[in-house]
């Protein structure tokens, strides 16, 4: 039975799919996974630290030795997600307050929108792109996890975040990030963290019920076309600064699949934003399918008529000749 490569089909389906068997386990037979033990241990708690192994895991793919206009790429791209997503989210906050708009909170707004699906963009710019847009992707994969999350947040006020939590943090980026600079078979061994997503995903799915689902309802729907549109146009607009294919910028419009441990994450040190954590959980999860969907889309539209233009151009400037 080739079960991974059914569960790739589907859009975040390595982190979905077993996502969805914990909820309706948890949902059905809570206590199954009560046991206690390794069982426990795995299935049920082990949310925190397989989100801190794959940042380490992360940031051990970022290679200071990349072409320096790939780091401008990644970077420009990284900035803009996050500054998109954290300008629409603060404003919400603050005119609506924690519990944002439309059902949304800024729980659910802000992860969702700065957390970019950094294994999409690399598929896609490989497509459309050149080797310095797939290159791009050693940075973009920073904003992965509830870093740049909890510095919004936290720095806004939105969440009482300690500066020791940031710290905290950023420390398994930075060691992951050293080992694999000073020694390459560190990076390839840390290449794997990818096997740690369906058992991330499981995790999640077991600490929510069909409940929060249902009640999540529309909003995810709304909260995954706006960061598609929102975030993708902006880097569609900022990518045309290194002229070269630049709907793969609107690439960035899509939410990683990480990102749906991330309200999660920040409720657990701030305990005044877990009312609003599973509900996110759920909006977060239908921006990631409903992004992996669309954003391949929408870049292929801009990508064409971007051709079509060009062409257009080039034979209105031969005719005057």
């Amino acid at each position: 039975m080739n079960v991974m490569k059914s569960m790739k089909k589907l859009p975040g389906g390595v982190l979905l799919v077993p996502a969805i068997i914990g909820l309706t386990i948890n949902s059905t037979a809570p206590n199954l996974l009560q046991i206690g033990g390794f069982t426990t241990a795995l299935f049920k708690g082990a949310t925190t630290p397989f989100l801190a192994l794959f940042m380490l895991c992360a940031g051990a793919q970022i290679d200071i030795r990349k072409a320096k206009i790939a780091l401008a790429k990644g970077a420009i791209l990284t900035i803009t997600k996050v500054l998109v997503g954290a300008c629409i989210g603060l404003i919400i906050g603050k005119i609506f307050g924690h519990s944002g708009i439309f059902g949304l909170s800024i729980l659910a707004i802000i992860p969702a929108m700065t957390n970019s699906n950094s294994s999409l963009f690399a598929a896609i710019s490989g497509e459309t792109g050149d080797d310095t847009d797939v290159g791009a992707v050693s940075i973009i994969a920073l904003n992965n996890g509830p870093l740049f999350s909890m510095l919004i947040l936290g720095t806004a006020g939105f969440a009482n975040i300690p500066i020791t939590s940031f710290v905290a943090v950023l420390v398994p980026v930075l060691v992951g990030f050293i080992l694999g600079n000073i020694d390459p078979d560190w990076r390839e061994l840390l290449s794997h963290g990818h096997m740690l997503i369906p058992f991330l995903g499981f995790s999640i799915g077991a600490s929510l019920k069909f409940q929060t689902i249902i009640d999540a309802g529309v909003p995810g729907l709304v909260l995954g076309l706006a960061t598609l549109i929102l975030t993708g146009m902006a880097g569609y607009f900022v990518y045309g600064i290194f002229h070269g294919q630049r709907a793969v910028g609107a690439a960035i419009g899509t939410t990683a699949g990480i990102a749906t441990a991330t309200p999660m994450a920040i409720a657990a040190i701030d305990p005044s934003l877990s009312q609003f954590a599973q509900s996110a959980t759920v909006q977060v999860s239908a921006s990631v399918v409903i992004t992996a969907f669309l954003c391949p889309i929408l870049v292929t539209y801009l990508s064409k008529r971007n051709k079509k233009l060009s062409e257009s151009f080039e034979t209105e400037n031969n005719v005057n000749i």
